[in-house]
């Protein structure tokens, strides 16, 4: 169930764009420091951003495309100064590259890092390209963690005050959060059922591991290594479920399970399944401790955005910016530093105007 969302992954972040002073354009739109910003990458920035909010509001898509692309530029600016910075704190994100692509691979049910390499290729897109990407992405996040994320705090007070301003918002219908444990009785490629043979050696290898569990092993340890589900990757985990979702038989069951506890081998057309309740959440408003880690995830995104807009400013006016006439750097700071010409390219500049006059150009 995750590969279409990985896959689409893949040209998203190959998407974002490379910075090097090396690259050889038709434009350059903006100098930060040593590196550029060319017109090519302004683009594809440009384009992904319609893509995104095509797909987020089809309806709205053009009035949220004109609010937000004043801020491409600015953001390509910001995302160099942070990969800067991120160099200077001897940040280089490579054991992160190798665990996230892992993670990637093992979701999209693939054998090696080859095979992860060619599901990239299929999308058109460079392997390298997307691990550079992928690692500018984790640079950038990490900086902003360190030197943003780290200096910020919550106090009780904000998180009472969050939560009585936002009861409504929390209001949350009976719900579980369920995880499956798959043993399938399908044949591979065929909707045709298995022998009465097979449907017994299956039915015995789920209470096999339903056994394993009942002597201590954990559900999602069982999942990962033994579903045949598609959700085995995620440990078994299938999300929340409300009331009048599932079907009734399977409801009532689940409704009133104890949470952690496996429940007996069931029999499905799938195969034999074992369900775990992983969390229920009563009708009405959670207490402030069982959201609280929602309400401070939610209170560091609010204090994190001003916040990081201060830090890019500090940044940018310790830097050396320079945006070519025509295009708008909205984050701009009036105290940014612009690069110096030198005399010598002055001096080359009145010379090509004299032979210009001369008419040997």
């Amino acid at each position: 169930m995750k590969k279409p969302f990985l896959l689409s992954l893949f040209a998203c972040l190959a998407a974002v764009p490379l910075f090097s002073a090396d690259t050889v354009v038709e434009e350059i739109v903006a100098r930060v420091n040593n590196q550029i910003v060319t017109r090519t990458e302004y683009q594809r920035s440009r384009d992904q951003l319609k893509q995104e909010v095509q797909q987020q509001d089809p309806a709205n898509a053009d009035k949220l495309f004109a609010e937000r692309d004043r801020d491409v530029l600015r953001d390509l600016i910001d995302q160099q100064l942070l990969l800067e910075k991120g160099k200077d704190l001897g940040i280089t994100a490579d054991t992160e590259v190798i665990k996230r692509l892992d993670e990637m691979r093992k979701q999209m049910n693939l054998d090696t890092m080859e095979d992860l390499e060619k599901a990239a290729q299929t999308q058109g897109v460079s392997f390298e390209d997307f691990k550079q990407n992928l690692r500018n992405q984790i640079i950038t996040q990490q900086v902003i963690g360190k030197e943003v994320g780290s200096r910020m705090s919550i106090t009780k007070e904000d998180e009472q005050a969050f939560y009585d301003q936002h009861k409504a918002d929390l209001t949350q219908p009976e719900q579980i959060r369920l995880s499956e444990i798959l043993v399938s009785t399908q044949k591979a490629g065929s909707n045709d059922a298995e022998s009465d043979e097979a449907l017994k050696a299956a039915q015995a290898k789920a209470q096999g591991l339903l056994d394993e569990m009942q002597k201590g092993a954990k559900f999602e340890d069982v999942a990962k290594k033994s579903s045949d589900g598609p959700s085995a990757a995620q440990g078994g985990d299938l999300g929340f479920f409300k009331r009048g979702t599932l079907a009734k038989e399977l409801e009532d069951k689940t409704f009133a399970m104890k949470v952690g506890e496996p429940s007996d081998v069931i029999r499905t057309k799938q195969g034999y399944v074992i369900l775990e309740v992983t969390q229920h959440d009563d009708e009405g408003v959670p207490s402030l401790k069982d959201v609280e880690g929602k309400i401070q995830d939610a209170i560091y995104m609010d204090k994190l955005q001003p916040a990081l807009r201060a830090y890019l400013t500090k940044l940018r006016e310790d830097a050396y910016i320079d945006v070519k006439p025509g295009y708008i750097d909205s984050g701009a700071s009036p105290n940014e530093t612009k690069p110096v010409e030198t005399a010598s390219k002055e001096a080359a500049a009145k010379n090509l105007k004299k032979k210009k006059k001369l008419g040997i150009f």
